[in-house]
């Protein structure tokens, strides 16, 4: 479980026990299912990260819901759902080139609308050979977007990198030479699933 669950664990866990102490017992339950719901949302698994050096592994969790052309890119749309892990990963490894946050609406994420209108993180990693740029966005439920890194670290594929709270798209843009092995529909799990290849 990631520490950002505590911000939202504690005030349950407090409710319930005030309910607890000051009214009928049966008051408690919303707020330990509430809070039980949060700690399993929060879930940060271990992963087999494959050590393939052409691969490219997924930065979410989640179903991809389309691959399409983006000017000279690729774009592979990652939508996460409710009940998907939202702890986000390096897709390959390289030093954070760039963060740049973008204010927004909060448009449904599986929207196409969203990747260019929804508030978001873009990320670009690059290595002395490779540039890979994808956005963490927020959606109609996601409304914070956390960063762990930060723009000069230095992260290994599979490195966790940040969470997207509640809900959320990922959008990963793939370059010439780096082509996808995945489908519209596929399930894909974070740091584990290999998504594209490098040429």
């Amino acid at each position: 479980m990631v520490k950002d669950a505590w911000y939202f664990l504690i005030p349950l866990l407090a409710l319930a026990a005030l309910c607890y102490f000051a009214g009928p017992a049966w008051s408690v339950f919303p707020f330990l299912a509430a809070a039980l719901f949060v700690a399993w949302f929060f879930r940060n698994p271990q992963r087999t990260i494959p050590q393939d050096p052409s691969a490219v592994v997924s930065p979410a969790d989640g179903k991809v819901i389309q691959i399409c052309k983006d000017g000279q890119d690729q774009r592979l749309s990652i939508f996460l759902s409710v009940f998907d892990v939202h702890v986000n990963r390096a897709p390959i490894e390289g030093r954070i080139e760039s963060q740049e946050y973008r204010k927004g609406q909060f448009l449904l994420a599986f929207d196409e609308r969203a990747s260019v209108e929804n508030e978001q993180l873009a990320v670009t990693i690059a290595d002395e050979e490779r540039r890979l740029r994808f956005s963490l966005i927020a959606g109609l439920v996601a409304r914070r977007i956390v960063a762990w890194k930060k723009k000069g670290d230095r992260v290994a594929k599979g490195d966790r990198i940040g969470l997207i709270r509640f809900g959320s798209r990922v959008d990963l843009y793939l370059p010439a030479g780096c082509k996808p092995v995945v489908k519209p529909g596929d399930r894909v799990r974070g740091g584990a699933s290999v998504i594209a290849r490098w040429e």
